[in-house]
């Protein structure tokens, strides 16, 4: 019986751990200096105040973003009020404003756009219920969503941050006021690139899965990409033309894979790390980067080569299919 007992635990560290190699020549990759190129981070899952959320943090501020967006899970475990600041503020408060905790001056302006996760709506207030601890330490732009969903122009990218909590008084699906709202919000942008920002993966290899209720027309609206956490891994997919990305190792804990989705490009779960994007009127990187500076993934997306349609500008990252979880029985191993 030990025997056996070591042996499943050997197979659930190996599920735990495994992942998929990255790019065959990792390098260090330092950020652009071009004043011109706006950069952006991005981090999701990562507000557990543990050293893989300050090693995260330091990779952030070594590469001078000028906003840093989260996909979600900013206040583990349930988004209390008195652990909000020591697993935020803590590590990004030079980037909050108004910044009211104990850790710093904070930033003139704020330059920190968080999206709402499950995690975060763990506290709530009100009625309807609210995440009344998330609401009470940010000021978010205003609009519809109360804070709770909004958009913002940051240079030649605009920003529509979602709330996919099943929670959202203004709902989820496709056809609630929150998707209306994304629909014109988008419509009405002449922003050369319009990222859509939320929690839950409506695509995702990962021990959660597709989250299918977030499936709306992001393309057909408009959107450029889509970056999403939950799934505490990376992944890059390719549907229907449009990139959907999972970046979710900002600091908690990290999972397995489970059977690839069909526009599974690129898998990641070896180590913590950041999303860094890069932009110009003209053209988009993303990049996964983890926190020891290793390259994970990169692809870019060129306005021009298309007049206006983004094309990818490189072959994406081979990989290496994960195993599958042998525990699960087969009908859960199916994926959509």
């Amino acid at each position: 019986m030990k025997t056996l007992l070591r042996t499943f635990a050997l197979i659930l560290l190996f599920l735990a751990t495994a992942a998929v190699k990255p790019l065959a020549h990792a390098q260090i990759f330092p950020p652009s200096q071009d004043p011109g190129v706006l950069r952006i981070a991005v981090v999701g899952d990562y507000g557990d105040g543990s050293q893989t959320e300050a090693d995260v943090a330091a990779l952030i501020h070594s590469w001078q973003p000028d906003y840093v967006l989260t996909v979600g899970d900013n206040n583990y475990p349930v988004g209390a009020a008195e652990d909000i600041d020591a697993v935020i503020g803590r590590f990004f408060n030079d980037y909050i404003a108004p910044y009211r905790g104990d850790y710093g001056d904070g930033a003139a302006a704020n330059q920190f756009f968080p999206a709402l996760g499950n995690h975060d709506w763990g506290t709530t207030a009100g009625e309807p219920p609210v995440p009344q601890p998330y609401l009470d330490y940010f000021s978010l732009p205003d609009g519809p969503g109360q804070e709770r969903y909004y958009d913002m122009r940051l240079g030649p990218v605009h920003i529509f941050t979602l709330d996919s909590d099943p929670h959202e008084p203004d709902g989820v699906a496709a056809t609630s006021p929150q998707a209306r709202w994304l629909q014109d919000a988008l419509a009405a942008s002449d922003a050369p690139w319009k990222l859509v920002v939320l929690h839950h993966a409506p695509y995702s290899s990962g021990l959660h899965g597709s989250t299918t209720y977030m499936r709306w027309p992001f393309g057909e609206w408009g959107a450029d990409a889509v970056l999403a956490g939950h799934d505490h891994d990376y992944e890059r997919l390719d549907v229907d033309g449009l990139p959907y990305f999972v970046n979710g190792l900002g600091g908690d804990s990290r999972y397995w894979f489970l059977i690839p989705l069909p526009g599974s490009q690129a898998r990641y779960n070896k180590d913590a790390g950041a999303m860094l994007i890069e932009a110009t009127p003209d053209q988009m990187t993303f990049q996964f980067i983890t926190r020891s500076g290793e390259l994970i993934d990169s692809y870019t997306i060129d306005s021009a080569a298309s007049n206006g349609a983004p094309l990818a500008t490189q072959p994406p990252t081979q990989v290496k299919a994960p195993r599958p979880n042998p525990f699960l029985r087969p009908s859960q191993r199916q994926v959509e």
